[in-house]
């Protein structure tokens, strides 16, 4: 009788009864043989499940080695030919010519006892088109270990994953034994029970094995036993008590994904990769551990189609609609026929559907994913209820940014987080509400954290009317749950001042913008390490600093030294003289003009460079041609670029007379 453990205590009791020093013997063994028959040849479904179970290769990355290998192109130094047959196939079938150069190699490898002639096998798959036959080498005698040392890593394991999977195909088949062994104390109080099973001919299991996409730990069939018979004495060894939980039904993996696809009959063959790739380009769902699970925007849409194309996405619907392309190419259905049914309720779907407000959509889908976004608390309290106003009823919102959960009280109440599983123990849920920090003593307003569309921010007061607070971004590195009133003052009072430059006397600055900490002195920024960094740098290591080479293909020439002539008299903006990597220069705004080698730019006058520069544009504008037409009534002036008006000049009219048609002697 078999006693399962259920406390500790129990397990601890039957762990010592099993540590003391009795000997062990097999009391009874029971065999059942049973006979394991090889899988058939690789279809496009098959290969992409085995390649993701054995390497872990997805879909895509498995039918992109396999067009190689089809193709034979660049394949090791190019001489190769097609190595595999055409990989888009359904069809388990091998030709004539692939049976009998099996079978040979067969008993070349392993004798006859291994092979009793050739086999025949029958896809399963519902609407096979079997146009083509199974995945194999073109040549079974092309063995891998002659071929591998001409191929990648990548095109090598799948090409003697194929080989093998065909030439075990046709092997004998493996005979077990499912075995039942007790083992019992001398003293009879303790008795062992284990199943398994032991193998009495390996037949093709010698060359081949496929595995599983959800190997099990208890399994009979798969777990191996050594030969034992009745009064074998046994040596125990190490006893882990170790607790077991049931599982819930593994998520899908790539390859139990497109084992599902293939049995529902949805896709075909050469789309099986192209929808795992979709998948996960929309973020519809993520691959982790190589498991797909489903994110909120996959659920979003699955709940829209559900609930208003319930029809389109039923998992028969692919399949019915296969199987009425056969009848339409069998000449049994009128296909005129077929596509009016469709329309007819395709249309009528769609005009149910354009008429409703986003009001009734979201109510729809707030309805079917309540249950998944606010899942009943353990306290009994009311999941949807705002934790901000305390009177609002959280729902599915839709903003620009996409959908989110909000507030039912809104304006009043602007409590918003992102779509997803309420997690009371996550930052952001922590910081859902505006969180008060401190008060500024300056100024008496209120320092608050928040959390916007683009992330958590610090805000100084609320603002007058038309006048926005102010605010900064929360630094990446500065913790959210410890950040105190004076880290919050120093980062919105950026960006500082650090102090002038000794050589220059420009101001430094340092500031945080949207990608990360940085320097400012004149034009020129260079990034810091930390935000601790930014608020605590003196003058001196902010000089080395900018002094420092940056990084790129213009690291090795450091700005030079610039000076502001003057003020440009179309625009009033400043023109600057300066010396680059080209040598020196004047600028105005976006506009470059080089200066003579060796010219100093405190030589350089204000009128000598706006003339550089009105040639510069002169030149830059007849080199490439203008795109576009200009805005009526405005025109660009080539010296300056800047836009001035001028009165439309009107085109004569096209005479609408049809020229002549020409003299015989003229068209001689």
């Amino acid at each position: 009788k078999v006693r399962h453990l259920k406390t500790a205590e129990e397990t601890n009791t039957l762990r010592e009864a099993l540590m003391r020093g009795l000997p062990w013997t097999v009391t009874s063994v029971e065999e059942k043989p049973f006979t394991q028959r090889p899988a058939p040849p690789f279809t496009t479904s098959t290969l992409q499940q085995e390649a993701n179970r054995k390497f872990g290769f997805s879909a895509e990355r498995t039918m992109q080695v396999a067009q190689r290998l089809f193709q034979g192109v660049d394949i090791g130094g190019g001489d190769l030919e097609g190595l595999i047959s055409y990989h888009r196939t359904d069809s388990t079938t091998l030709s004539d010519k692939a049976l009998g150069e099996a079978g040979r190699a067969v008993r070349d490898m392993y004798g006859d006892d291994y092979y009793r002639g050739p086999r025949q096998y029958q896809t399963k798959v519902r609407n096979a088109q079997e146009a083509h036959e199974a995945i194999r080498p073109t040549d079974l005698f092309r063995r891998p270990e002659q071929v591998g040392r001409r191929l990648g890593e990548d095109h090598r394991r799948l090409y003697e994953l194929i080989w093998r999977r065909t030439v075990a195909s046709e092997m004998e088949s493996a005979a077990l034994d499912q075995v039942a062994v007790d083992v019992a104390s001398s003293d009879r109080r303790t008795v062992l029970h284990a199943t398994g099973s032991t193998i009495a001919f390996d037949g093709f299991l010698r060359l081949y094995r496929e595995d599983r996409d959800d190997p099990i730990d208890d399994d009979e069939e798969g777990r191996a036993l050594p030969p034992v018979v009745d009064g074998d004495a046994v040596r125990r060894g190490e006893v882990k008590p170790e607790q077991h939980f049931t599982q819930p039904p593994p998520r899908y993996s790539e390859a139990s994904l497109v084992k599902r696809l293939e049995e529902l009959g949805i896709g075909r063959p050469s789309t099986y990769a192209s929808i795992l790739q979709v998948l996960q380009d929309r973020d519809y769902v993520r691959l982790e551990k190589r498991r797909f699970t489903p994110e909120d925007r996959g659920r979003l849409v699955t709940a829209f189609l559900e609930g208003f194309f319930r029809r389109y996405v039923e998992y028969d619907f692919t399949a019915k609609l296969e199987d009425q392309l056969d009848e339409i190419s069998g000449g049994r259905v009128d296909w005129k026929a077929v596509l009016r049914d469709f329309w007819q309720a395709f249309s009528e779907a769609v005009a149910n559907t354009k008429d409703l407000t986003i009001t009734q959509v979201i109510d729809a889908l707030d309805a079917d994913l309540g249950p998944h976004f606010f899942p009943a608390r353990d306290d009994g309290s009311d999941p949807r209820r705002c934790p901000s106003c305390g009177e609002g009823r959280l729902g599915l919102k839709l903003g620009k940014f996409g959908a989110f959960i909000g507030c039912s009280r809104y304006p009043e109440c602007r409590y918003t987080r992102r779509l997803g599983i309420e997690n009371g123990d996550s930052e952001a849920a922590a910081l859902e509400a505006a969180r008060t920090i401190g008060v500024d003593p300056a100024s008496g307003e209120i320092v608050s954290l928040r959390k916007g569309p683009y992330g958590l921010y610090l805000q100084l007061g609320e603002g007058a009317e038309g006048i926005k607070p102010k605010r900064v971004s929360l630094p990446r590195d500065v913790d959210a749950q410890t950040i105190d009133l004076d880290m919050a003052l120093k980062l919105l009072a950026l960006p500082r001042a650090v102090g002038p430059h000794p050589e220059t006397g420009e101001m430094i600055a340092a500031g945080l913008g949207r990608f990360g900490p940085y320097l400012k002195l004149g034009h020129k920024y260079k990034s810091l390490g930390s935000t601790h960094d930014l608020l605590t740098i003196g003058l001196n290591r902010a000089v080395d600093v900018l002094a420092q080479p940056g990084s790129g293909r213009r690291a090795a020439t450091p700005a030079g030294p610039t000076r502001e002539i003057g003020t440009h008299p179309e625009d009033g903006k400043p023109v600057i003289a300066g010396v680059g990597r080209y040598g020196p220069y004047v600028k105005h705004g976006s506009i470059y003009a080089n200066l003579s080698k060796g010219r100093a730019i405190e030589e350089v006058t204000l009128d000598e460079a706006v003339a550089l520069i009105a040639e510069r544009i002169e030149r830059k504008s007849a080199k490439s041609p203008r795109k576009g037409k200009a805005k009526p009534g405005k025109t660009r002036r080539l010296e300056t670029g800047m836009l001035v008006e001028k009165s439309p000049v009107k085109k004569p009219a096209k005479s609408k007379r049809k020229a002549p048609a020409p003299a015989a002697d003229d068209v001689a």
